[in-house]
Order: C-alpha cells, then sequence, then structure tokens
C-alpha cells in the first residue's frame, strides 16, 4: 500500500471554506456562535501548527525525559481545560483533576507501549506522545461530563444527600447514587461509539493508519486496542478524579463547601 498523499496549501485553503457552510447558517439562524467558532479555528490552527513544528523536533530527539515533560505538560493543559469547561474552583480542583488523568493515562500508556505493545523502548515519541494524546483527549471529555454532572447533581439535590446521611449512611454511601449517575453520564459516549464503530462510521486512527499505508488488519487491531484502553482510561481518570476531590469538596458535617462553585 501506497503512503499518504500530501495535502497542498491551495487545497487546505478549499478545506477552510468549507466553514463558509455552518458560519453562514449560523449567521442566518442567530445561532450566536460565528465569532466562538472563528476564535476556535484560529486557535486550532495556531496550536496544530505550533504542535507539529514541535513534533518534528520531540521525534527526532526522542528523549525520554522531553517525551515524558510533554505527557506532563499535556495533562497540565487538559486539567485546566477540564476546569474551565466546568463551573468549579480552579484552586480546589486542579489537583485532583491533574493526579487523576496523569495516574490514569500513565498506567494505560505503559501498559499499552508495553506488555501490549510489547516496545523495546516504552517511551517512544512515537507512541508515547501519540497515544497518550488520545487517551488524555478523551479522558478530558468524560472527566468534564461526570465531574460536572456529580456535583451539580448534589448541589440541586442537597435534601437527598443530606437525608441519606442523617438515616445513618456514610458520606460514601450517601453519594454512591451521584457518582454511579455520573460516571454512567460520562461512559454513555463512548459506549455508543464502540456499538456504532464500524457500521455507522469508520474511527479517526484507522482510517489514518490505512491511509498511511498500514493493512487493514494493522489498523483494526490498533482501533480496537486504543478504543479499549481509551474507554479504561475515561473510567479510571472520571473515578479518581471524583474520589480525590470528594476529602477536600465536604466540611467535617458533610456538606458541600460553597468555594466548590467559581
Amino acid at each position: 500500500m501506497s503512503t499518504a498523499v500530501s495535502i497542498p496549501l491551495w487545497s487546505m485553503i478549499l478545506c477552510y471554506l468549507l466553514l463558509l457552510i455552518p458560519l453562514g447558517i449560523s449567521w442566518y439562524l442567530r445561532i450566536g456562535i460565528v465569532q466562538r467558532l472563528l476564535w476556535a479555528v484560529v486557535r486550532m490552527t495556531g496550536q496544530l501548527a505550533a504542535v507539529g513544528m514541535a513534533l518534528i523536533y520531540v521525534f527526532r530527539w526522542d528523549n525520554t525525559w522531553v517525551n515524558i515533560g510533554w505527557i506532563v505538560v499535556a495533562v497540565g493543559f487538559a486539567t485546566y481545560s477540564a476546569i474551565q469547561n466546568t463551573e468549579l474552583n480552579y484552586r480546589q480542583f486542579f489537583i485532583p483533576i491533574f493526579a487523576a488523568l496523569f495516574l490514569s493515562a500513565a498506567s494505560i500508556l505503559l501498559f499499552f507501549n508495553g506488555p501490549l505493545l510489547n516496545l523495546s523502548n516504552i517511551f517512544s515519541a512515537q507512541y508515547l506522545i501519540i497515544i497518550g494524546g488520545m487517551l488524555l483527549g478523551n479522558a478530558l471529555k468524560g472527566i468534564i461530563i461526570g465531574i460536572a454532572d456529580f456535583y451539580k447533581a448534589i448541589h440541586q439535590n442537597q435534601n437527598r444527600y443530606l437525608y441519606h446521611l442523617a438515616a445513618g449512611a456514610g458520606q460514601m454511601e450517601a453519594l454512591i447514587p451521584f457518582f454511579r449517575d455520573a460516571l454512567k453520564a460520562s461512559l454513555n459516549p463512548s459506549v455508543a461509539s464502540m456499538a456504532t464503530m464500524g457500521i455507522v462510521f469508520l474511527p479517526g486512527m484507522m482510517t489514518g493508519q490505512i491511509i498511511g499505508g498500514s493493512s487493514p488488519d494493522t489498523a483494526i487491531r490498533y482501533q480496537l486496542a486504543i478504543m479499549i484502553t481509551i474507554f479504561v482510561c475515561i473510567t479510571l481518570s472520571v473515578t479518581l478524579t471524583i474520589l480525590f476531590s470528594v476529602r477536600q469538596s465536604f466540611d467535617e458535617f458533610g456538606n458541600l463547601k460553597e468555594e466548590v462553585f467559581r
């Protein structure tokens, strides 16, 4: 199979012109996302261009400590983004989310590059950074949904939560129903994607590998492996985030602290 065809600059300009369709519809229907969409596209272009240039040198150096440092910085950005997209307090949640994301991504990455792929260098930039980015991106979505759902539900149903405490339940016992609903909400999109994958749509990693010249058999195995590990990473990261944040989000009487929300 041949390698991927390069996309010239003029073709990319044509691709950007496609955005005139959603921009026109948004403007006509007064959806109110035109400015946000334009800014998001500008940010995406700048960030990907910068990352692309940086990855050229990172892949060339392929230094273990540089690669690990990249993942740590990526976890930091993901943590900031997770809190930014919720109504939660930065100071209260940065460390719990950072720790949960780092532990989840690091453990799954070591498993993926070690026992699964049996790489001679499990810290290889080609795998550590690329697979790590996929895990973090999906875990980020899960955390945004899960942690926001968890604390909003408790805030909106404090009487239900306090009733369980007054009835003699321990704090974790009283929190389990909210925990269950938050985890379910964060995992539902991934479950739906896995259930329709291959029939409704062909996933990005698989199509990218096939276009890049890999055989469909290899691409399918990679896609199956990454989807399973992504699902496990989301489950771990949401669970750990809630567990790590609970201790400092409630006072000694079990009441939700006011500083939890911004």
